[in-house]
């Protein structure tokens, strides 16, 4: 079985979006920079986001992301580089409609249900969780990722949806493994240890 991965981009301030993200917005106003990074022509860049896929067997993702990405402005039917990996969205309210259909299982069991679904199709390839910021948070204070990968933007947005939000839960202490900075994005790199429940 692989490893759990949380893979998220995210402002200087904490968002991973701008404010207003929606079909209309995308990633919010002021929120399009975030991504300058997929797009870069640093080598550091576009290292990072090779890792994003190699060997990823499985996505998890929820319900507002997949509203952005089967969106009209998002991904388009032929623009998924590679094999596409098993695409499972954590979600109570599944769509009536699915414009990139086939793409998509829609989970409504809850975070363990969809990572075993997702673990299951991804054999001894990894899981990445890509979003939203509400759906990272419960895998990550639920003890269940393995690896964090954060991109953070050298942008300020000062309101949006926040990676992390005030919790009373136990701090998470995390095991730095790599840090790369390009004019697009400092990479950092965790281990998640996993704390005794």
């Amino acid at each position: 079985m692989g490893r759990v991965l949380l893979d998220i981009t995210m402002s200087l301030d904490g968002f991973v979006t701008g404010p207003g993200a929606d079909l209309t917005h995308g990633l919010g106003i002021g929120g399009d920079p975030l991504h300058d990074w997929i797009a870069g022509e640093q080598a550091a860049d576009r290292e990072a986001f090779e890792r994003t896929s190699t060997n990823i067997g499985a996505v998890l993702m929820g319900r507002r992301t997949f509203d952005l990405i089967d969106g009209p402005q998002g991904w388009s039917a032929d623009g998924f580089s590679g094999e596409r990996p098993a695409i499972h969205v954590v979600t109570s309210n599944p769509p009536s409609r699915v414009r990139l259909d086939g793409w998509f299982e829609f989970v409504p069991d809850g975070i363990e249900a969809a990572l075993k679904l997702a673990q299951a199709a991804a054999g001894a390839r990894d899981v990445m969780i890509m979003g939203g910021g509400h759906l990272c948070r419960q895998y990550l204070y639920a003890g269940l990722v393995d690896e964090l990968r954060v991109h953070v933007a050298p942008i300020v947005l000062g309101d949006g949806t926040p990676l992390f939000e005030r919790t009373t839960l136990t701090p998470i202490r995390l095991v730095p493994r790599d840090t790369t900075s390009t004019p697009n994005a400092t990479h950092l790199t965790y281990d998640v240890p996993h704390q005794e429940q």
